[in-house]
């Protein structure tokens, strides 16, 4: 349970942490699930926050994708995607996501489901819901053993 804004700042934080600590050599996917207004864009915002990105962070609503070069040898790139608004799948064909596959980076995916078929894999899943309130129920699931290694070392479950 996040309790409100500064519980999911919090847990943005220890996930940066633990990206930093895992050193990905190729993609890490996190797939962001939840209603509208569920804190996805918060949560995105955050962690980039956390790794260090000092500028705005719009929510990729209408451009799809965001790309992040963050200056950090361990971790050079952050792609933000908000697939809410695609209409089928095969639109992300045309964004060119394929020619980040190979290299280490971060993918935060918002809306996932609208990309079925057409993303890779997920790492982690993060499942936001409204708790009431300010609150929010986190779910997280880990789809790999390096998924799992982020749960651990970001000390949620």
């Amino acid at each position: 349970m996040l309790a409100g804004e500064q519980d999911t700042v919090c847990l943005a934080q220890r996930l940066a942490a633990a990206v930093m600590r895992l050193r990905p050599d190729a993609p890490l996917l996190i797939y962001l699930e939840g209603e509208l207004g569920a804190g996805k864009t918060t949560l995105s915002r955050a962690l980039l926050e956390a790794l260090g990105w000092e500028g705005p962070v719009p929510s990729p609503t209408y451009s799809l994708f965001e790309p992040y070069e963050t200056g950090l040898p361990a971790l050079p790139l952050v792609l933000h995607l908000d697939l809410y608004r695609l209409a089928d799948p095969a639109e992300l064909e045309f964004l060119g996501l394929r020619d980040y596959l190979g290299s280490p980076s971060l993918w935060l995916v918002e809306w996932p489901q609208h990309g079925r078929g057409f993303l890779p894999a997920p790492d982690l899943v993060l499942t936001l819901k409204h708790g009431g309130g300010d609150a929010r129920c986190l779910r997280l699931t880990a789809c790999s053993a390096r998924g799992q290694r982020l749960q651990a070392d970001a000390n949620v479950s």
